[in-house]
């Protein structure tokens, strides 16, 4: 039988390495001139190539940079990829000698190095908008450590707290979501260049200096592991999805407590939607937005994970640009949650009468009335709790306050107790009062001032512990740049 077929088939052309050269365009031709450049260098101080020779590559490879412009290519089929056309280019000025600049490595090991590139720029951002939220909520929990609220368990008013108790709870889940973060981008650290097609090269390639003229913290030690091991995605999106999972909960508590029926939370007119037939609604969209957003995020994130399930443990196309550039977009929707939520949270504040009015009407202070019982009065715990039980009961049925309920504490006080209390009106009003509630949880981790404030100072140092390690990485990468503009240089000038 005879082939008469040529590459590349028209439907394949359209259906796969267009859309590939549209997403090298886009994402990846930058850091393929880097990683280039980064290579001519090193093949020239380790003697691979003589100077001449790396001299007219770097000269050829600077004018092919400068003379091309990306964004105006289209895919024609006559090279399969962007590295092709720039190895074509290489050859037509040069002859021969253009071809000598991928020695000693291969499509692989550069593909997985610009995907590393590309994901790390991306976790960079990403780090610093998580960093630029854990901030401004610290901010605003500061400013709310004393603002009373009603927190829920299982759907109903428990117990009442401060938005800078519960701004900590999430606060501290963030940071830990950061911990995540920081430690799935040491794994885009390590630079896959070297180990070639999957076993590295016979000839004396120094992988040490070309993950340093990259910004990387060294090379990624075993070379099959530098084409198979795709750890370094399926970590870094599942750290991203915690993120968005995590704050998606967050801003599910906004959506119900800014509802016309509990109300506690407040969206300032700037950020709320008026009803196009009903004028008296206020609809604070944002907050639906956001919830889409986080949801599509961790949806994103999951389809990224859920590619490579199951795929042989080897070089396969699986992990590599259709699926990389599909997990681009869960940093441009989880960057748009951070934004909105970075505005959004610290701008709105809480309703205080809606707050003691809930406060009230569900008894939720009643836990402190039975706890100064047992105190105050001798009584076990489950004693106290009847009487407390009974108390709630009562004042919920008499449709009053929960301090306007003395005489309803007294009557079960002598029924449970068979005798009467000695806790007069004025204290039976302290102990059931949401500022006493909140100062009695004292302990480490509490609502009490102290407290509060002895967490948010943890809060700020553990953030202060992030930015610089942080900004040590970004200054690696800086520096890698200026030293790597400067060996190449050093190329053109001998």
């Amino acid at each position: 039988m005879t082939d008469t077929s040529t590459f590349p088939d028209p439907t394949y052309r359209d259906t796969v390495l267009a859309p590939l050269f549209e997403s090298v365009k886009a994402h990846h031709a930058a850091d393929m001139g880097a990683i280039n450049r980064a290579h001519l260098v090193m093949l020239a101080e380790t003697g691979i190539l003589n100077a001449a020779d790396a001299a007219a590559l770097a000269g050829a490879l600077r004018d092919i940079e400068a003379e091309t412009d990306i964004d105006a290519l289209s895919y024609t089929g006559e090279y399969e990829d962007y590295f092709f056309l720039v190895e074509a280019e290489l050859c037509k000025r040069l002859g021969d000698l253009g071809g000598a600049l991928h020695t000693a490595r291969s499509r692989n090991d550069m593909d997985h190095t610009l995907f590393k590139l590309a994901l790390r720029r991306r976790a960079v951002a990403m780090m610093g908008q998580v960093t630029a939220l854990t901030e401004a909520l610290i901010d605003k929990a500061e400013r709310e450590a004393d603002t009373l609220i009603v927190a829920y368990t299982h759907g109903q008013p428990a117990q009442p707290t401060t938005f800078g108790h519960y701004l900590g709870a999430m606060i501290e889940v963030l940071q830990r979501d950061t911990v995540r973060l920081a430690a799935a981008m040491d794994g885009l650290d390590h630079c896959p260049m070297g180990a070639a097609a999957i076993t590295t090269s016979g000839f004396p390639i120094d992988r040490a200096r070309m993950a340093e003229l990259l910004g990387f913290d060294g090379p990624l030690l075993n070379s099959y592991g530098c084409i198979a091991s795709v750890d370094y995605v399926t970590g870094l999106y599942s750290a991203m999805k915690l993120i968005f999972l995590h704050l998606g909960r967050i801003v599910q508590d906004m959506q119900v407590w800014s509802s016309f029926e509990v109300g506690q939370l407040y969206v300032p007119n700037s950020l709320v939607q008026i009803s196009s037939i009903m004028p008296q609604k206020r609809n604070p969209v944002p907050i639906e937005h956001l919830r889409h957003l986080a949801s599509a995020t961790v949806g994103r994130c999951d389809m990224v994970v859920g590619v490579m399930h199951n795929t042989p443990f080897t070089d396969m196309n699986d992990s590599e640009g259709e699926v990389q550039q599909a997990g681009y977009t869960a940093f441009d929707s989880g960057g748009r949650v951070l934004a909105l939520l970075t505005a959004l949270l610290p701008a709105c504040s809480i309703n205080g009468p809606r707050v003691r009015r809930n406060t009230d009407a569900a008894c939720i202070t009643i836990t402190e009335l039975a706890d100064t019982l047992v105190r105050d009065e001798g009584l076990s715990f489950r004693q106290a709790h009847e009487v407390a039980a009974a108390t709630a009961r009562q004042v919920i049925a008499d449709e009053v306050p929960l301090d306007e309920g003395f005489g309803a504490f007294r009557a079960a006080f002598t029924k449970v107790a068979k005798r009467a209390s000695s806790t007069n009106e004025d204290a039976f009003k302290t102990a059931v009062a949401p500022e006493t509630f909140v100062a009695r949880r004292d302990r480490p981790g509490g609502p009490a001032p102290a407290a509060l404030a002895a967490a948010l100072e943890v809060y700020r140092a553990t953030l202060a512990a992030t930015k610089n390690a942080e900004a040590a990485r970004e200054a690696r990468y800086a520096a890698a740049d200026t030293m790597l503009d400067a060996a190449f240089a050093a190329l053109l000038e001998t």
